[in-house]
């Protein structure tokens, strides 16, 4: 099955399992347990909420976690990638970018990463989605958390 062209708006990643239904999951057994409390309070139901507020908190901190792991993956990847790429006066710069500007940044072509790199230094953007929105050839990753 062949993946269509990875760009700015389709490259968000969902898994419905764990965005959809597992978050839905959550939320109905946290607000069964609320209801469940309310209506027969007792140590076992508020046992009971404690652990559907446990559940989301786990399910929340494994995202995270992931992504942070991922981030920082990301940010060494793309420093490595800006040593090679980027030409001798803006080399000494690259500690200059900011984790979230080196994520947005990996989706930049090798041939358009230079003059972007020198516009996001130079114009300090910092959002994300701008950033993003001035690429113009789009480098596919298929492998994010």
């Amino acid at each position: 099955m062949a993946v269509a062209p990875q760009n700015m708006s389709n490259h968000s990643r969902y898994v419905p399992g764990y965005h959809f239904l597992l978050s839905v999951l959550l939320l109905a057994i946290l607000g069964w347990q609320i209801y469940y409390l309310a209506i027969r309070p007792s140590l076992g139901t508020a046992l009971g909420l404690i652990l559907a507020v446990a559940l989301i908190l786990m399910y929340w901190y494994m995202r995270v976690f992931a992504v942070t792991v991922q981030d920082r993956v990301i940010r060494l990847e793309e420093r490595l990638r800006m040593e090679a790429l980027l030409p001798a006066d803006l080399k000494p710069r690259i500690p200059e970018f900011s984790p979230h500007q080196l994520v947005a940044l990996r989706f930049a072509s090798d041939a358009e990463l230079p003059a972007l790199a020198r516009r996001v230094l130079d114009e300090k953007l910092t959002d994300q989605k701008a950033i993003k929105r001035l690429i113009k050839e789009w480098r596919a990753d298929h492998l994010r958390a």
